[in-house]
C-alpha cells in the first residue's frame, strides 16, 4: 500500500508540472493512464482468473504527426488465483490464493490511424512479487524477480487530452517451479497534459 501511495504521489506531482513541458502533438507529452480488466493464469498449479488493475505515467515524444514514442513506469496488481488440485481439478488443499503484483518500467508507442483512432504498444521490465504453491512441492513460496512485460492496444481519442482503449498485456512471472505468468485483457483511460 505504501508503494502505491508513493507512485500516486509521483504521478500527481507530474500532473502539476506537466503543463509547462507538454508537447503540442497528438499522443505526445506527459500522460497518466489506468486500466482494469481480467487477469488470466493457466500455468502449473494455477488455472483461473481474477480482476487486475494498473496505473502508469510517463512521457512521449512526437516522432511524426502520427507517431509518438516514450517511456513509462507504473504499478499493477494482477489478482489472486486458487491453486488447482492436479488430479481432481478442484481447489487444492491449500485454500490460500496466489498473488502477483509489481512495478513496470519500459517504453511505449502510440500510432495514430486517423485523428480519433490509434494503436499502441508497450514493453519493458517487470519487477514482481508473488506467492503461491509451486509445481515441485506443496509448500507455499514467496518470490520476487525482475522479468519482462509486453502489450498492445487500440483506442479512441474522445478529446485532444483524453482517450479510452482496450489493451492486452502479458506479464512474465516464473521462478523455481512457480509460474504466475499472467495475461490481462483490460479497458483503460489515458489523460495527456
Amino acid at each position: 500500500m505504501k508503494k502505491t501511495l508513493i507512485a500516486l504521489g509521483l504521478m500527481a506531482a507530474g500532473m502539476v508540472a506537466a503543463p509547462a513541458f507538454a508537447q503540442d502533438a497528438s499522443g505526445a507529452g506527459f500522460f497518466v493512464n489506468g486500466s482494469a480488466g481480467r487477469a488470466q493464469v493457466n500455468k502449473g498449479n494455477y488455472d483461473g482468473h481474477d480482476v487486475a488493475y494498473d496505473i502508469n505515467g510517463g512521457y512521449r515524444w512526437a516522432v511524426s504527426p502520427s507517431v509518438a514514442l516514450g517511456v513509462e513506469g507504473g504499478y499493477n496488481d494482477l489478482g489472486n488465483i486458487h491453486a488447482k488440485h492436479l488430479v481432481t481439478g478442484g481447489n487444492a488443499i491449500d485454500d490460500r490464493k496466489s498473488s502477483l503484483h509489481g512495478w513496470t518500467a519500459g517504453v511505449n508507442g502510440r500510432f495514430n490511424i486517423d485523428p480519433k483512432w490509434y494503436i499502441s504498444g508497450r514493453a519493458g521490465l517487470y519487477a514482481w512479487k508473488g506467492d503461491g504453491v509451486s509445481h515441485d512441492d506443496i509448500t507455499r513460496h514467496n518470490f520476487d524477480k525482475t522479468s519482462w512485460y509486453a502489450g498492445a492496444g487500440v483506442g479512441y481519442n474522445l478529446t485532444d487530452n483524453f482517450s479510452l482503449g482496450l489493451n492486452y498485456d502479458h506479464y512474465d512471472a516464473k521462478k523455481h517451479g512457480l509460474n504466475l505468468s499472467t495475461n490481462v485483457a483490460s479497458v483503460g483511460a489515458e489523460y495527456r497534459f
